[in-house]
């Protein structure tokens, strides 16, 4: 195997520079995005351990 570190760093380099990175607003937006559907899934799933907890908990009264 013919690996050289300094070529693999090089095309490294040349790959990033190659890369479109997002704008600031684009990253707000994308983490916005991310937290709000994290929240609507952890409320989601609150909802449905506490039926399910109830439902258990009537169960074995």
């Amino acid at each position: 195997m013919n690996f050289k570190v300094g070529e693999f760093l090089q095309q490294v380099k040349a790959e990033l520079q190659k890369v479109t990175w997002p704008t600031r607003k684009e990253t707000y937006g994308s983490t916005m995005v991310v937290i709000v559907l994290v929240l609507m899934v952890a409320v989601f799933l609150w909802i449905v351990d506490s039926a399910l907890s109830a439902m258990i908990q009537t169960l074995l009264n």
